[in-house]
């Protein structure tokens, strides 16, 4: 595929517009709901933020408890997904295999009147990135699942799929009509299309505009989003305006050349991150998923795939705990922050207010935070190795070259990472016990665009949940309280 093509790694919401009806179909737009989040907000809150939003399915990356109990009786369509992690012992076991339908697809469709639609095998388990680490489980893996649905008696209702970077398929010729599957998987991706054909279910990929033009300096920006100010792109009798469009019908050729043209196409995840990256703002944010639901409201489809687009926007809230090995921008791809407020006007077509409206009820800490003491020298030894330590464990990412906290001074910066940590911690007194650096302030520290949070009060799991707590959705390790405490006696 050519670069103006190229897919994005993921790092993604299926919204349901009932009321909205094109050609006689029902148009689905929807959300990715994901948890790796230092203070997740409740799952009872989030399924009221997505109904408040008239949003209808919604793609999880996981099975978990809580989550998926919470979203039964309300109505909303559901994808559960199975971790890469989980993908061995899947493949090994129709057992396996077997236990896991039962657990967290057949008891909450049975139990709960949870709407379960699709089970999610793996997410991109062919990134190159990975190095092939999945190339011998992923079939089997769905093979074994999809067997498991057929015995439970619900492989009408659930179907299987693979979520797919858009990095499997590539262009020959740079144009959407040169479309056709790695060659290094070629033979395993039509193994998978087949079985998907055969048994009646979707293909699922995620695109990114926004990773082409973070890889490639030479992107042409406009060709990323919707408005029509981007030289269009010829391929034989169709036209390009933008990069979606374009991706979405390489894999269309690619599918059609193998003989399977009419495969039916879930945009599993697609959206913008709003920081992180020059690029990663709230003015293109905005202006690519409006673009983008404007483009999906309209029932135009592709060119070559003219009609409605099932897509699952990523992703509806920030998750501060995601790897950003990728880059800073993975924590900020929600349409919400992370304590469910909008970060702009979006129009889903789905509220009386025509935009998305925030989260109820979400309660927060005390309204305080931890900053550099203003007496403090910059040259101090300390002050680095402070830095270090609270950017490690809490998050940061929004400090960078053209992020929303990019033009802090240096004190500004500290205070930033401090509050960070202090925040990530539960405001526990000694969270902002850095060696005679730091002080607990109830004067807000924000300053423009760049926002030092108040964290919502900690979520823990319901009972029956299987939430596995990391460092920073606990409160302070005791390992990390007694280095607070040694350093700052040395020092005294």
């Amino acid at each position: 595929m050519g670069r103006w093509f190229s897919g994005g790694i993921s790092i993604w919401v299926v919204i349901l517009i009932s009321n909205l009806m094109m050609c006689g179909v029902v148009i689905g737009i929807g959300a990715n709901w994901g948890t790796q989040a230092s203070h997740p907000l409740p799952p009872d809150t989030v399924v009221s933020l997505l109904r408040q939003n008239g949003i209808q399915q919604v793609k999880l990356f996981d099975a978990e408890y809580d989550t998926l109990t919470h979203l039964g009786k309300s109505g909303i369509e559901v994808m559960v997904g199975i971790p890469n992690d989980m993908l061995a012992s899947l493949a090994s076991s129709v057992k396996a295999a077997e236990k896991w339908v039962s657990k967290n697809v057949s008891a909450h469709i049975s139990s709960n009147n949870v709407k379960i639609r699709y089970v999610a095998v793996g997410n991109e388990p062919f990134l190159e990135t990975y190095n092939g680490s999945f190339l011998r489980t992923i079939f089997p893996a769905l093979r074994n699942v999809q067997s498991a649905l057929i015995k439970a008696g619900i492989s009408n209702q659930v179907k299987v799929t693979v979520p797919q970077n858009a990095d499997v398929y590539a262009s020959s010729n740079g144009l959407p009509s040169g479309g056709d599957f790695r060659t290094d998987i070629h033979d395993l991706m039509l193994q998978i299309i087949k079985f998907l054909s055969d048994n009646g279910a979707p293909f699922t990929v995620n695109i990114y505009p926004f990773i082409s033009l973070y890889i490639d300096a030479d992107f042409p920006v406009d060709y990323a989003f919707f408005d029509g100010n981007a030289s269009p792109i010829t391929d034989g009798s169709l036209t390009y305006y933008n990069m979606f469009d374009a991706n979405y019908d390489t894999l269309a050729w690619a599918l059609q050349k193998n003989g399977f043209g009419n495969l039916p196409i879930i945009v599993g995840e697609i959206g913008w991150p709003t920081d992180g990256d020059q690029n990663a703002n709230l003015v293109y944010a905005q202006k690519f998923n409006q673009g983008f639901m404007s483009h999906i409201l309209s029932g135009r489809g592709t060119p070559m795939r003219p009609g409605p687009i099932d897509a699952y926007l990523f992703s509806l809230i920030d998750e501060d705990s995601k790897s950003i090995a990728p880059g800073n921008f993975e924590r900020h791809w929600g349409i919400f922050t992370f304590d469910g407020i909008p970060k702009y006007q979006l129009n889903l077509g789905t509220t009386n207010s025509g935009s998305v409206v925030a989260a109820k009820g979400v309660h927060y800490l005390e309204r305080k935070w931890c900053v550099m003491r203003p007496s403090v020298n910059l040259d101090d030894p300390q002050v680095a190795l402070s830095v270090s330590y609270a950017c490690g464990l809490a998050d940061c990412t929004s400090l960078g070259l053209g992020s929303s906290c990019g033009n802090l001074d240096a004190r500004g910066n500290i205070s930033y990472a401090f509050n960070s940590y202090y925040q990530m911690n539960n405001q526990m007194d000694v969270a902002c016990k850095f060696p005679n650096l730091s002080m607990i302030t109830k004067t807000n520290p924000s300053v423009g665009s760049c926002r030092f949070e108040i964290m919502i009060e900690p979520y823990y799991g319901g009972a029956g949940s299987e939430r596995r707590l990391g460092i920073l959705q606990r409160p302070l390790s005791l390992v990390a309280v007694l280095i607070l405490i040694f350093a700052n006696s040395y020092v005294n």
